[in-house]
């Protein structure tokens, strides 16, 4: 395998992230700033004062507004980026659903951050995942460079004509995005190629074949009215959009590890020591990479343990887990968010779903922490191995299947 040219930078995520955008050379960066994102589009912008990219950069007034220019210059056809975070999420919520369902290609690049109240501006991973319905492709990061990577990534998967939906990129606020890390770059011209040019794909209307944007030489409709009679129709086309990006994602994951060098399992899953282990924790981010140190602490004291390691959450990969997952006696799954009066988390349920048909299913427990920035200790995940390896042994799985750690009583 010949690996292209990369020159090695000392860059935090944020600025890894926007080095990608640069490279994939985006028509239109609509930004609102918000920590821990900011520095995201700050960057950006001084690649296009300098004049290292032609972009349209538009400053706007709101993180809706931001969202919302990115909806109409994607129907354009142009290739469109944007970053936020956590409150900014969620004032951009109603547009995120439109974008999806109106099958706009965007990026956007998510500092995982606390939502407010109370106020917190540190990491967890509670509002990118009550995205999680809304329709967008989601890839969640572990550190500086799978950032870098998966932004590039990104705007091949969403563009493909198969797929046709925005992605939204994840990397923990602070943990990654200010922290300092050795990230390898590709030469601009490498990294472009690789992303290629976007096309808008091509319909058909009345035997006139035109691209799906908005041109007035082909007038075209985005975002009609569609009530009962044809809502769900619609639906049911965005989730097949939703599953053709199954073998996009991985196929792209390859290519990226022969030209890079890096690859990330099979774009979906990273397992680390799974094959015989007696207890796996599952979980996704920079959390992955606490739990990997400690897996690989245990291994060398003879325990049995590992990492599963959750990439792309949407769409879920739902059999190839309970495939991975099989034969494993106990596994744990640890988030970091929280999800208030239900049976565990979104990670936690999406595991127990996929492993409910198999004959022979793991026990599984849920864990929250490391909300709002809490650091997460080793001894911590030693202790949730200590607890599955004793599930194992037993059979018995504890009265509370999910609880909270790295917190006072």
């Amino acid at each position: 395998m010949v690996v292209s040219k990369q020159t090695l930078m000392g860059i935090n995520g944020d600025e890894a992230v926007a080095y990608a955008a640069k490279q994939a050379l985006v028509d239109v960066c609509a930004v609102y700033p918000i920590t821990p994102q900011t520095i995201i589009v700050e960057k950006y912008a001084e690649f296009v004062a300098d004049g290292e990219v032609h972009t349209e950069f538009v400053r706007v007034e709101s993180e809706h507004s931001a969202m919302s220019a990115c909806v109409g210059a994607a129907a354009a056809g142009a290739r469109t980026f944007t970053a936020s975070a956590a409150n900014g999420i969620e004032l951009m919520n109603e547009v995120i659903f439109l974008a999806s369902s109106l099958r706009m290609p965007i990026v956007l690049a998510v500092a995982d951050r606390s939502p407010s109240g109370p106020i917190n501006i540190h990491c967890d991973q509670t509002v990118s995942l009550a995205q999680r319905d809304t329709g967008w492709i989601m890839i969640y990061c572990e550190n500086a460079q799978e950032a870098y990577d998966t932004t590039l990534q990104a705007f091949r998967i969403g563009e493909h004509a198969d797929v046709q939906l925005p992605v939204m990129v994840m990397l923990d606020g602070f943990v990654l995005t200010h922290t300092l890390e050795n990230v390898y770059l590709l030469e601009d011209k490498v990294a472009h190629k690789f992303v290629g040019t976007r096309i808008p794909m091509e319909i058909e209307i009345g035997g006139q074949k035109m691209p799906l944007k908005l041109d007035p030489k082909t007038p075209l409709t985005f975002g009609p009215l569609a009530l009962f009679d044809y809502y769900l129709e619609t639906k049911i086309q965005h989730h097949e959009a939703m599953e053709r990006a199954r073998p996009v994602i991985s196929e792209i994951n390859d290519e990226w590890a022969k030209l890079s060098g890096r690859k990330y399992g099979d774009g979906f899953l990273q397992p680390f020591e799974v094959d015989d282990a007696d207890a796996v924790i599952v979980t996704s981010g920079s959390t992955a990479g606490t739990v990997r140190f400690v897996a690989r602490q245990l291994r060398a004291q003879g325990k049995k343990v590992g990492l599963l390691k959750v990439r792309t959450f949407r769409p879920f990969p739902s059999e190839k887990i309970a495939e991975a997952l099989e034969g494993v006696p106990a596994v744990g799954v640890f988030e970091r968010t929280h999800s208030i009066g239900s049976l565990g988390g979104p990670l936690f349920n999406e595991v127990r779903s996929a492993l409910y048909d198999r004959d022979k299913r793991p026990s599984v427990l849920g864990y929250y922490g490391g909300l709002g920035g809490r650091d997460l200790h080793q001894d911590y995940f030693e202790t949730i191995y200590k607890e599955l390896l004793k599930v194992k042994q037993t059979g018995k799985v504890p009265p509370r299947p999910v609880k909270y750690i790295s917190h006072r009583e």
